[in-house]
């Protein structure tokens, strides 16, 4: 019998508001699929540009005033992963070597590494930029590695539940190659059940989340709704 953890929803506390609005939407991109009934974990990283490490593992510039907020949630079990992803204050074009330039890198704090994933690139007017879905394994970053393979070659969702933060999300651009933001990985808790390890509940939670740019309403008083499932 297989147990999942369920859906999850997020409203501020001045009203409701749709998590993900756009989650589940189909993208011209490979793997693009359904966002799934239930989750096995989910991660925030707060990007900056102070954070950037170019591939020689240096500290480079990153763009000034800029900002992201990474937002994941992952069904390993599947190997599906969903995505909200917010820039503010990103300017110019995309750019990267991989078959887009917003991604998930291997690599700890202060550290260089290959892209595992790569996801569309947020679009938009003005100075925010989104790009909300969801994209399901086998998964390619269209970068070769050094083996000659594709960087997201043998990669499961499950190394990521192992040790989130040996990952970073970013995006590149034409005047900040090395990355115009970057952030760490960083597991939120799932109404209480442990992620990761197939918990369940037939209870409904709400619970407060500190992490900044969570479901990406910026500032304080996200709450998570959990909408349970029965067990199949």
């Amino acid at each position: 019998m297989r147990r999942s953890l369920p859906r999850l929803a997020a409203v501020t506390a001045a009203g409701a508001l749709a998590f993900a609005a756009t989650a589940g939407t189909a993208f011209a991109q490979d793997g693009s699929v359904p966002e799934p009934d239930s989750f096995t974990s989910m991660y925030t990283a707060s990007a900056t540009p102070d954070m950037i490490i170019n591939g020689e593992g240096q500290s480079a510039p990153g763009q000034e005033g800029a900002t992201g907020e990474f937002n994941y949630r992952l069904n390993s079990d599947e190997e599906i992963v969903c995505y909200d992803l917010t820039l503010r204050g990103v300017t110019g074009e995309y750019q990267s070597p991989a078959k887009t330039a917003t991604h998930i890198h291997e690599a700890a704090a202060g550290e260089s590494g290959p892209p595992r994933l790569a996801f569309p690139n947020p679009e938009g007017d003005g100075d925010v930029r989104t790009s909300s879905g969801c994209l399901q394994g086998p998964f390619t970053t269209g970068l070769e590695g050094d083996d000659g393979q594709d960087t997201a070659t043998g990669f499961s969702l499950k190394q990521i539940e192992a040790d989130p933060s040996a990952f970073f999300g970013d995006t590149h651009t034409a005047d900040f190659v090395p990355g115009a933001v970057r952030g760490q990985l960083m597991e939120v808790p799932m109404g209480g059940v442990e992620t990761g390890a197939g918990g369940s509940s037939n209870d409904t939670t709400a619970y407060a989340i500190g992490a900044a740019g969570l479901a990406a309403a910026a500032g304080a008083g996200v709450v998570l709704v959990r909408r349970s499932r029965a067990q199949s």
